[in-house]
């Protein structure tokens, strides 16, 4: 599960940046047409984990690979920290979240850096795909990553996606100061947080793997025209096809 250097500065610039500016040097990627996934891993030698990785995400969480663990630790959540800012990277809109907010898993603290969105879902559970998933995005001192990520089912209008989409910046490389409380964070999870856990990657370039993934088994909601306002930024979806599980099995 280490992670190397190299690793943790790519991850900062394409993860954690502000603004387009920190992936400048980097060769561009997207979701549509030549630089759509199925062509990442040959854009640049920097993304080949994209084509030649063994423990890619996301993935398809089915029965025939999920193993039942009496012994899977509870995610210990420590948020207490609010939003700081919003940003349209142009692949996603992220929420930068202030220091302080942590989960525990495998006794390794994980700061909270930031929550961001696909439509529709990256993961799949028994081959569905959801209108939006968010992932909650954590890195240990030593650089590990570990994503909580969440699906919402279409249903009724979410008042907390509400509040982040009527501040999301609509061009590019835009971000906006942006006030999102910690019980607001919180109350974006679900009460019951039993989860699926398997090992990853990044879901987008360069695809790095040693990623500890926490799928959230219960789900939030969001309303069919939140799903549109969100791909109307965009004007396309944002996810990454489901990978190749290959000898991996996913803990429950």
């Amino acid at each position: 599960m280490k992670i190397n250097k190299t690793l943790i500065g790519t991850v900062i610039a394409t993860l954690f940046s502000a603004s387009l500016i920190a992936q400048s040097h980097a060769t561009h990627w997207g979701y549509t047409g030549h630089e759509g996934p199925e062509n990442w891993g040959n854009l640049s030698t920097d993304y080949s984990l994209c084509k030649n990785g063994n423990s890619q995400s996301p993935i398809n969480i089915s029965k025939t690979v999920v193993v039942s663990t009496k012994g899977l630790e509870e995610i210990k959540f420590d948020y207490k920290t609010s939003a700081s800012e919003v940003i349209n990277n142009g692949h996603t809109i992220q929420v930068n979240i202030k220091d302080g907010s942590n989960i525990e898993i495998d006794k390794i603290l994980f700061s909270l850096k930031q929550v961001h969105f696909h439509t529709p879902s990256e993961n799949q559970i028994e081959g569905k795909n959801f209108p939006l998933e968010a992932h909650f995005v954590h890195v240990s001192q030593k650089g590990e990553i570990a994503v909580v990520a969440l699906m919402f089912e279409d249903a009724i209008e979410n008042q907390i996606i509400k509040k982040i989409w009527n501040k999301m910046p609509h061009y590019v490389g835009t971000k906006v100061d942006f006030t999102l409380s910690a019980e607001h964070i919180n109350s974006l999870l679900p009460n019951n947080k039993s989860y699926y856990r398997f090992n990853g990657s990044l879901t987008t370039p360069p695809c790095s793997e040693g990623v500890r993934w926490l799928v959230l088994q219960n789900y939030s909601s969001i309303s069919s025209a939140q799903t549109k306002e969100f791909l109307d930024i965009f004007h396309h979806g944002n996810s990454r096809p489901v990978q190749s599980i290959n000898a991996r099995k996913v803990m429950q």
